[in-house]
């Protein structure tokens, strides 16, 4: 490659990065103003402020600074940072019509995803589509049809965690992908580390890195999408990632339909797709990206919870008392907890939602960009806008939530807290909860999520003894509160914990249910 050709495609980048700032100069309307936030600096505004880790602490720190609602400047680039329940659910909710596309990312969305993956979508047909598949797959009362798989795979998991505590990371995994896989594909995890398993593991953290904010240049300068490969080695990079994706989607699928020639497809929402994939007006690919990236979803974000749930009950062991002391009242000692129970644990739902609030899975929350000029009070927001609701400020506003770092599930319980709800038997749930985003963009895999965070930390509960390891003299470990991955999902590094089985009368329960549904499992042999 000749240094000519460099020179011109160096030159062709600089001004497409000079056309891009201009063009994202607009004049205010009148009686209108930009919100506050903090100076940046000539050319790259507030990039280089924003930390490439956990930037969602540095936006609180702004938050606190500057008010709920703040405007950075990134090369260009205008984003809004949202820090309140009410201004997120005013824009994102109730505005939904202006605010529910996404950038189009040329790492995360274009190089990884080839415009196929649902969560980057922009608010288009396909993306329409797409939603109207998930929610007939997921939506409440099909959901209630997925208990007994929820049942089997947490008396897998809860029998394997008390046999193995170390290993809890991976038995929170394998429930996770082991039921996403039943549901998605009519296919069994076992162990947890089969091939398959692995590699869409793989994928879902390789996403989970990409999307995450700073990850890449090139989503801050997208004019370095027209260097040519052989200097941007990030194209090959990102490219490569796509079509082992892409060809891993297509295999599970094609294994469904090969089955379906066969008779042997057992239901499940690739076959669902397969059948009636003409009422959802979607191509092949797109329907296998639909599918598969329910799984991606489903697979870390359900175990990211749940590792946070373990990390407060070692930190707040008086919270686990209480969830044992409700169990035991609701259940007894010869019997699991089960979903009918559900109503009657309130503690269990608190300390769910709590959970959440304390230790956000999706600490920065999703971008949306606005696809119209608004405004917002007297603040003016335009078109191709991202506006980010930042969970990990939301869930930390003292109006909404006194005392925002303790972890508290009475503000749930409680009548003096302003998030108190009744009755009981209904609240608190996580139905359209913050935690799962806002408005049109929400988790459309939340009723899933609800109930598998339900029935694990009351199972867990009902059969563990949980508390701080402690080393060779008897001294507790101390482990930090807040130590987490970064990406555009967290959850907390590996941290040491001891975990007991109450009695080996519960131990013997938890055999005997294992031993019944594995017997009854429709997926034996699958």
């Amino acid at each position: 490659m000749s240094s000519a050709i460099l020179v011109l495609a160096a030159t062709l980048v600089v001004a497409l990065f000079v056309i891009s700032l201009l063009s994202g100069t607009k004049r205010l309307p009148p009686n209108t103003r930009y919100p506050p936030g903090p100076p940046g600096k000539p050319i790259v505004g507030n990039l280089l402020d924003i930390p490439t880790q956990h930037s969602w602490l540095k936006f609180k720190e702004w938050s606190d600074q500057y008010g709920p609602l703040i405007r950075l400047n990134l090369a260009g680039k205008v984003h809004y940072i949202a820090s309140t329940e009410k201004i997120a659910n005013d824009l994102l909710r109730e505005r939904g019509t202006l605010y529910s596309s996404r950038e189009q990312s040329p790492a995360a969305a274009q190089l990884l995803s080839d415009n196929l993956r649902p969560l980057l979508l922009p608010y288009n047909d396909v993306w329409r589509n797409g939603r109207k598949f998930t929610h007939y797959v997921t939506n409440t009362t099909v959901a209630n049809s997925y208990h007994s798989t929820q049942i089997l795979e947490s008396t897998r998991m809860l029998r394997d965690l008390i046999r193995s505590p170390k290993e809890y990371e991976h038995w929170f995994e394998r429930y996770a992908s082991g039921l996403i896989f039943r549901l998605a594909f009519g296919k069994t995890i076992k162990t947890g580390n089969e091939e398959l398993v692995g590699r869409i593991l793989k994928i879902v953290h390789a996403v989970e890195r990409v999307a995450s904010p700073g990850a890449y240049l090139v989503d801050s300068f997208p004019s370095l999408m027209y260097l040519p490969r052989f200097v941007a080695p990030f194209k090959r990079e990102l490219t490569q990632l796509h079509e082992q994706e892409l060809m891993l989607f297509r295999g599970l699928m094609e294994d469904v339909r090969e089955e379906l020639r066969n008779g042997k497809a057992p239901e499940c929402w690739e076959r669902t797709f397969i059948e009636r994939q003409s009422e959802f007006n979607l191509t092949t690919d797109q329907g296998a990206y639909v599918v598969g990236t329910l799984f991606e979803a489903g697979s870390g974000t359900t175990a990211a919870a749940m590792m946070s749930f373990i990390l407060a009950m070692i930190h707040f062991p008086a919270w686990l008392a209480k969830l044992q002391q409700e169990v035991d009242y609701v259940c007894g000692r010869t019997r699991l907890p089960n979903f009918e129970d559900v109503p009657n644990l309130p503690n269990v739902r608190a300390v769910v939602k709590e959970t959440l609030r304390w230790r956000p899975v999706t600490a920065g929350g999703a971008p949306h960009q606005l696809v119209k000029d608004d405004v917002y009070h007297d603040y003016f927001i335009p078109a191709g806008a991202n506006v980010h609701a930042n969970q990990w400020a939301i869930h930390r506003d003292p109006g909404l939530y006194p005392d925002p770092e303790s972890f508290n599930p009475n503000r749930w319980l409680d009548p003096s807290f302003p998030t108190y709800k009744s009755p009981l038997s209904v609240y608190p749930n996580l139905h359209n909860y913050s935690a799962f985003g806002f408005g049109r963009r929400i988790c459309p895999g939340q009723n899933i999520a609800e109930r598998s965070l339900n029935i694990l930390t009351a199972r867990i509960a009902w059969a563990c003894d949980i508390a701080k390891a402690r080393d060779w003299e008897g001294k507790e470990v101390e482990v930090p509160l807040y130590d987490y991955t970064t990406g555009f999902n967290v959850q907390p590094r590996p941290f040491p914990f001891d975990l007991k089985v109450r009695s080996q009368d519960r131990l013997q329960v938890i055999d005997d249910e294992l031993e019944r549904v594995m017997r009854d499992d429709p997926l034996k042999g699958r």
